[in-house]
Formats: structure tokens, sequence, C-alpha cells
């Protein structure tokens, strides 16, 4: 079957083509189960190599090839084209600079990552038996589903509180701060809860749930950042608070 993509277009660094522009391109012979990353890959290589785009693993890990694909933000290797149709408009991902085409700067998007302290904190000796700090199934379950994040950076501009101000930290590190904060062997809990409770926080989420279908691992965003909420409110420590607490 033939299936016309269009996409978005920019290059801010050559004269006449520093605006957004759209163009289209028809593919023919495709198969329904194609992905849409492999008719990306056929426009470069066989109608216009100028075309850019940023992929790595295409096997829906690595998280590099987030665009809009029909107005949603997708990984273009998860989708197929029996799932976006015979016309398919590709866009980048909206609220961050475009470097060129589909590729956008994710610098911003990691310095909000990096606020929210996004590693394991713990200064008390390793225990002596050499083996790692153990914890109850029930301690883990808290933040197991946060733990699936890979950095795609799908839920945070699919946000309009993002878009209108980029000062936001976004969903994404909410939901990197979350992974350990509810750990109950961190010890930086309050730490990353103090950063998240400034104005450009966890507050100025407006709880408009475009995040959690924009995620492709499927974690419940929403729900992670109304537990960082929680934990706030309650002002302590979130690894000590009960899980019936919030659940």
């Amino acid at each position: 079957m033939d299936v016309t993509f269009k996409i978005r277009r920019q290059n801010p660094e050559v004269p006449d083509r520093e605006k957004p522009y759209w163009q289209e391109f028809v593919l023919s012979d495709v198969d329904p189960t194609d992905r849409v990353l492999e008719m990306l890959h056929r426009i470069k290589w066989e109608q216009d190599g100028s075309l850019s785009l940023r992929r790595s693993c295409a096997h829906g890990v690595c998280g590099s090839d987030a665009m809009r694909i029909n107005g949603v933000n997708r990984l273009a290797c998860k989708m197929l084209i029996q799932d976006v149709g015979e016309r398919v408009q590709v866009e980048p991902i909206l609220g961050l600079p475009v470097i060129k085409d589909l590729i956008v700067d994710m610098e911003p998007f990691f310095d909000h990552y990096k606020r929210v302290m996004p590693f394991f904190v713990n200064d008390n000796p390793v225990p002596q038996d050499g083996r790692e700090r153990l914890q109850t199934q029930e301690d883990r379950e808290l933040f197991d589903d946060s733990t699936k994040c890979i950095l795609c950076a799908c839920c945070t501009t699919s946000c309009p509180s993002f878009w209108a101000n980029g000062q936001y930290v976004g969903p994404a590190a909410i939901v990197g701060a979350h992974r350990f904060v509810f750990d109950t062997r961190d010890q930086a809990g309050q730490e990353r809860l103090d950063v998240l409770s400034e104005p450009n926080g966890v507050w100025r989420c407006r709880t408009i749930f475009n995040c959690t279908p924009a995620c492709p691992r499927d974690i419940e965003v929403t729900k992670a950042i109304g537990e960082v909420k929680l934990a706030i409110q309650k002002g302590t420590n979130v690894g000590i608070i009960q899980t019936s607490e919030i659940h």
C-alpha cells in the first residue's frame, strides 16, 4: 500500500529554512506491520538525505526517537503503520528547541532531571557480608513503576504546563525523583522534596493527564506526581509513609 508522510521540517542554520515548514513524501510497497521509524529511514535513504532524526536502539528501550506522530507523542520504533493509517503526520516533540527537523535539544530536559538528584544516596556502610541493601517486596512496590522511565521526554513534552513555562521541572523529573524518594533505603528524600516544593516544582502540575497516555512504558505518571504531592504535604521522608496512605 502507499503511505503519505507529512513531516515538519526546520533547519535554523539555513536561510529560508530557519522557520518550520511541512513537506510530504509518498512511500510505496508499505506493509501494515512496518514501523514508522523504518519508513522515516526509507525517506531519508531513498528520497531526501537531508531529513534529520534521532534514534539509537530502535527497539523501544533508549527513548531517543520520541516524536509527535499524528499529534501524539510516541516512539517511532514502536508505532506500526497499521496503527497510524495511510496518512502520517510527524513533527518534533514540543517545548524544546529544534536543532534540525525532528531533532530537538534535550539539554533543558536533562537539566531539570539533574535537579531532583536522580541517584541513590545512602552514606551508611555497606553490609559486612557484602550483599546488597535488602528491602521487602512491599517496599519495592512503592517505586517499582517509576523505575521503568527511559528518559524519552514524551511525558514532559506532552504537558501544557511545560509548554507554558519551560522552567517547570516536568513529569519525567518528578517520576525520577519518585523512584528514589520512595526507596526506603535512600537517605536524600527530603532534599528532593525541597526541590519539588519550589515554585517550578511539582505544584505547577495542573493534573491535565496528558503525561500518562504519552508514556511508551505505561508508567502511571499522574499517580506518581500525586504521591509526591502527598509526601510534601506530609512533611516527612516518604520512605516511612505507610503504603495505605499512597494507594
